[in-house]
C-alpha cells in the first residue's frame, strides 16, 4: 500500500516530544496505556489501508449527484459509515456510561489524521456526527438525547452543523431562519435556508440529522438572539419533516462529501426540537465550532502531509540530471532528491507539515488536562492558552497546507499537474480549509481583536512564558545552541513589534484591525518555530540516549534549522506592517479600484 503518512512521526510527536501519556495518570483516562493508544491508531490505519484509501480517487471522479430530490454518493460510504459507528468511533470520546471508550481528544484526532490522510472526503461522515452529537447530549434534554444519540453513535444517522445561509455567512447576527413555537412544549416550526451544509443529505444514512441555528419570533437582534434546535431530516414516526434538498454544490477539491443547499418549511411543516434554553444556541455552538476548528487545521495537516508523502517518494525514484559539479555526462541521472532545490522543496512541505501537527498534538493534549483540571487556578490558564492558540492551529495549518500542497505539485513537475498522480487531487481539496469554520480574515480578527486581550491577556503571557521555557531548555544543550540564539533573536524582535501594534488600538477598529491577518500569519509562524525548537529538543535527546534510527532524529535537527533559517524569518518581513503609519487598505477606495 503507498503510504500517506509517516507513522514514525505521528508516534514520535505523540509519545516522545508531547508525550501523551500524562494523560493516563489522570483518573478519567487511567484505563488507557501506550497499548490501548498504539491499538487504536493501528486500527485506524488498518480501515484508512483497506476502506478508505481504495476508493480516494473514485470519490473524487464519481462526486455525489442530486437525484430526484436526494443526494446520492459513493455507495461504499454506507458500510463504511456503518462500520465507523459499530466499531465505536463515533463515540469514542465520551464516557463509559454512555458507550463511549472514554479516549483522549488527542488519541481521537491522531486517529482523524490518518484517516483523513488516506481520504478526506470519506473521513469527514462520522466526525461530523460525533459533534453534532456532543451537542446533543451535553445541552439537550434527557428525551433528545435518547431519541437521537444512539442511533447517530451507531452510523445510522448522519448528523450535521447547519450555520451558514445565501445573506448570512460569517455574520451570524444576520441569520434569518426562524422558529415559530408549536403546540408542543419545545417543538418550533422552522422556516428558512441553510447553504453549504456539509454531508447536509446523502444516501449513506436513514436519516440526517442537523444541529440548526434560527431566531425564535420576538428574539433579541443580533447574535443574543439565536437559539439551537434538532432538526431532523426525517421525523422520528418516519414522516418527511419537510426539509428539502434545494441544490448541491459542485466543489474544486473534497468532492466526495456532498455540500447541501437546504430548504427548510416551504409547507410550514418542518419541525425543530429546541436544544437547551432559548437564545443561547450561538454559546452551544461554538463548543462544536471550536473543537472544529483545531480538527479543521488537522485536516489540512493531513492532506499536507499525504502531499508530502507522495512527493518525497517520487523525489526518490524520480531520475533526472546530474550534479551540478557533475560534468561526464556519460554517467547515470541521478534521483531528484540529490538536486538542492528539490531539498528545499521536501524540507518546506516537511517543515510545515510536522511543525503543524506538533502545534495540534500540543493543543488536544491540552485540551484534554482542561476538561479533568480540578483546580480553577490552572483551568483558567490553560483555557486562556488554549483559546489564543485555536486560530493560530486552525489557520497556519490552513493557509500553509496549500502553498505545501502546491510544493508538492512542483516537486513531480509536469507529471503533478495530471491527474495520473494524486498531488493534484491533494492540492484542490487543501484549498477548502482556509475557508471552513472562519475564514482566515475572521480569525485574524479574533485573534488580534479578542484572544490577545482576554483575562486580561493570560493567554499571551502564558504562550510567552511557555515559549521561554523552552528556550531555555534548548539554550542548555550544546549542540542546539545555534537554534536556540536564532529563534529568541526573531521571538524578541517579535514580542517587541507586538507591544506597538497592540498600542495602536487607539487610533480605532478600522485601523487597529487592518493587518490582524498579518498578525495571526506571525503569530503562525512563530508558534510552529517553537513546535520546532520543542522537536529538535526531543531529538537531540534521543541522539544522545544512543536510540535507533538516528536518521530519523538527525532529520528532524536539519528541519528545524531549515524552518529557523528559511521560515522564521518571514516575521522580519511581517514586522514594518506592525509599526507602519500608512493604511491602504482602510484609506482606498471602492472605485478606485
Amino acid at each position: 500500500m503507498p503510504s500517506f503518512y509517516s507513522k514514525k512521526d505521528l508516534f514520535f510527536q505523540l509519545f516522545e516530544n508531547q508525550n501523551c501519556l500524562e494523560l493516563t495518570q489522570l483518573p478519567y483516562f487511567s484505563d488507557h496505556s501506550k497499548e490501548t493508544f498504539t491499538l487504536v491508531l493501528e486500527a485506524a490505519e488498518q480501515i484508512a489501508e483497506k476502506s478508505l484509501y481504495p476508493i480516494f480517487r473514485e470519490m473524487d471522479r464519481q462526486e455525489p449527484q442530486l437525484v430526484d430530490g436526494k443526494i446520492r454518493i459513493h455507495p461504499a460510504m454506507g458500510t463504511i459509515i456503518r462500520k465507523f459507528g459499530e466499531d465505536g468511533w463515533i463515540n469514542a470520546i465520551f464516557p463509559y456510561e454512555e458507550g463511549g471508550q472514554q479516549l483522549p481528544w488527542v488519541i481521537h484526532l491522531a486517529a482523524g489524521f490518518i484517516f483523513q490522510a488516506s481520504n478526506y472526503s470519506a473521513s469527514v461522515f462520522p466526525f461530523l456526527t460525533t459533534g453534532a452529537a456532543n451537542l446533543i447530549r451535553t445541552f439537550g434534554s434527557k428525551e433528545l438525547k435518547e431519541k437521537f444519540t444512539p442511533k447517530m453513535f451507531a452510523g445510522k444517522w448522519q448528523g450535521t452543523m447547519a450555520l451558514t445561509e445565501p445573506d448570512a455567512g460569517s455574520s451570524l447576527s444576520d441569520l434569518t431562519t426562524t422558529a415559530t413555537p408549536a403546540s408542543i412544549s419545545g417543538v418550533y416550526r422552522i422556516k428558512g435556508q441553510k447553504i453549504y451544509i456539509s454531508a447536509g443529505d446523502h444516501d449513506a444514512c436513514e436519516n440526517i440529522i442537523h444541529l440548526m441555528l434560527a431566531r425564535i419570533e420576538g428574539a433579541p437582534s443580533g447574535t443574543k438572539g439565536i437559539s439551537l434546535f434538532v432538526v431532523p431530516k426525517i421525523r422520528l414516526d418516519g414522516a418527511p419533516n419537510d426539509v428539502l434538498t434545494q441544490g448541491i454544490y459542485h466543489k474544486m477539491g473534497y468532492k466526495g462529501a456532498p455540500i447541501a443547499h437546504l430548504m427548510m418549511g416551504s409547507q410550514e411543516e418542518c419541525e425543530g426540537y429546541l436544544v437547551g434554553e432559548a437564545h443561547q444556541g450561538l454559546k452551544y455552538m461554538f463548543q462544536m465550532m471550536n473543537e472544529a476548528r483545531l480538527g479543521v487545521g488537522m485536516n489540512a495537516v493531513a492532506i499536507a502531509t499525504a502531499a508530502f508523502q507522495a512527493s518525497l517518494a517520487y523525489a526518490k525514484e524520480r531520475p533526472q540530471g546530474r550534479k551540478i559539479s557533475e560534468k561526464d555526462l556519460s554517467k547515470p541521472q541521478v534521483p531528484i532528491i540529490e538536486h538542492s532545490d528539490v531539498k528545499r522543496m521536501l524540507l518546506f512541505q516537511k517543515s510545515v507539515t510536522e511543525g503543524a501537527l506538533a502545534l495540534l498534538i500540543y493543543c488536544g493534549i491540552l485540551s484534554d488536562k482542561i476538561a479533568q483540571e480540578t483546580s480553577a487556578a490552572k483551568k483558567l490558564k490553560m483555557e486562556a492558552l488554549l483559546d489564543l492558540l485555536t486560530p493560530i492551529a486552525k489557520s497556519y495549518p490552513s493557509e500553509m497546507g496549500v502553498k505545501s500542497t502546491s510544493m508538492a505539485v512542483q516537486v513531480l513537475g509536469g507529471a503533478g499537474y495530471t491527474t495520473d498522480f494524486p498531488v493534484e487531487q491533494y492540492f484542490r481539496e487543501s484549498r477548502i480549509h482556509p475557508i471552513h469554520e472562519g475564514t482566515t480574515g475572521i480569525h485574524g480578527l479574533d485573534l488580534l481583536g479578542r484572544k490577545v486581550w482576554l483575562q486580561e491577556g493570560l493567554g499571551w503571557k502564558t504562550l510567552q512564558q511557555e515559549i521561554q521555557h523552552s528556550l531555555d531548555q534548548v539554550k542548555s544543550i550544546q549542540e542546539l545552541n545555534d537554534l536556540g540564539h536564532s529563534f529568541e533573536e526573531i521571538f524578541l524582535k517579535f514580542n517587541h513589534s507586538a507591544g506597538e501594534l497592540l498600542f495602536k488600538r487607539n487610533l480605532g477598529p478600522e485601523k487597529f484591525l487592518a493587518d490582524a491577518t498579518l498578525f495571526l500569519e506571525a503569530s503562525g509562524i512563530l508558534c510552529v518555530g517553537w513546535m520546532w525548537i520543542k522537536q529538535a529538543i526531543s531529538a537531540q535527546k534521543a541522539i544522545s540516549s544512543g536510540a535507533l534510527e538516528q536518521s530519523f532524529y538527525l532529520g528532524k535537527i536539519e528541519t528545524a534549522r531549515y524552518f529557523m533559517e528559511y521560515e522564521l524569518v518571514k516575521i522580519l518581513g511581517l514586522i514594518p506592517r506592525f509599526h507602519a503609519a500608512s493604511y491602504p487598505t482602510v484609506t482606498m477606495e471602492k472605485d478606485w479600484f
